[in-house]
């Protein structure tokens, strides 16, 4: 397997892997996941709709066609947790020396990669097409 292939099974993976173990922490309302979604005043509503989103996105990450779509909602959801990280609940939460932030972050790094494998479905991104289109 060449490795470009390698990395892109790999950045659909295994974000797909730490958000299944992060959803039973949510949807088992470990008391970790409720103080973190009662900082921010949005427990218990935030919480399983956090949770329910990351169950769709890595269903999306793991079906190879719709691996973008996974991809972008998992961007998303990382933007908004990176934003909570530095804003209200530090990147170090509950003395777990930054683990969440850091896993935060590496999965918005790899979903933007499969984004990026992904970018000629991408409208945004194929202005091409559109150049084409408007000359014909």
């Amino acid at each position: 397997m060449k490795f470009h292939k390698f990395l892109y099974k790999a950045c659909r993976i295994v974000p797909a892997i730490i958000l299944l173990q992060s959803l039973w922490f949510k949807f088992t309302a470990s008391p970790e996941s409720v103080q973190i979604f009662s900082t921010l005043g949005i427990e218990p509503v935030g919480r399983i709709v956090v949770g329910v989103m990351e169950a769709i996105a890595v269903v999306f990450l793991l079906i190879r066609r719709t691996a973008h779509i996974g991809a972008i909602l998992v961007v998303g959801l990382m933007i908004g947790a990176i934003i909570v990280h530095l804003t209200k609940l530090g990147v170090s939460v509950q003395n777990d020396g930054g683990v969440l932030f850091g896993l935060a972050l590496s999965n918005l790094v790899m979903a933007l990669i499969v984004i990026w494998r992904h970018r000629r479905k991408l409208p945004f991104f194929n202005k091409t097409e559109d150049k084409d289109k408007i000359s014909s």
